[in-house]
């Protein structure tokens, strides 16, 4: 039989560990917050439209192109559409800085392809991301 110290210590110490295990603690990388620098907009044709983002401290190509997207996703709803599909987006890093140019065409209707976007879901989830639209 346990002494009732050692049980109580023994506790103690299991539950000392259980509460270290189940902390939830920011695992940063020094990086920061992403810093969105902009957004430019080119119309190329009528329904074709060109978006120019820079940012810093992105993680890579990803964040650039969701930056895009989100910008895309707005004009469109400005604009009284509600769909955009990607054309193609091109990235590249000039020192710290991301720079993006994506290419959307924009429509009323769920256009063909596999890269759409629905407008109004995608500016929803941008702002829960925390990008901004515009």
């Amino acid at each position: 039989m346990h002494h009732p110290l050692t049980l109580i210590a023994t506790l103690g110490t299991a539950t000392a560990a259980l509460g270290a295990c189940t902390q939830g603690t920011e695992v940063t990388d020094g990086r920061g917050q992403p810093v969105y620098e902009g957004i430019s907009t080119i119309l190329l044709d009528t329904d074709l439209v060109s978006f120019n983002v820079a940012m810093r401290g992105a993680d890579g190509e990803a964040d650039v192109e969701a930056y895009g997207r989100c910008a895309a996703a707005q004009y469109a709803l400005d604009q009284g559409y509600g769909f955009a599909r990607q054309v193609r987006t091109i990235v590249k890093k000039e020192g710290q800085t991301w720079y993006g140019d994506a290419v959307y065409l924009i429509s009323a209707s769920l256009p063909e392809g596999l890269r759409t976007v629905d407008a109004e879901v995608a500016v929803t989830e941008c702002a829960e991301l925390g990008i901004p639209t515009v």
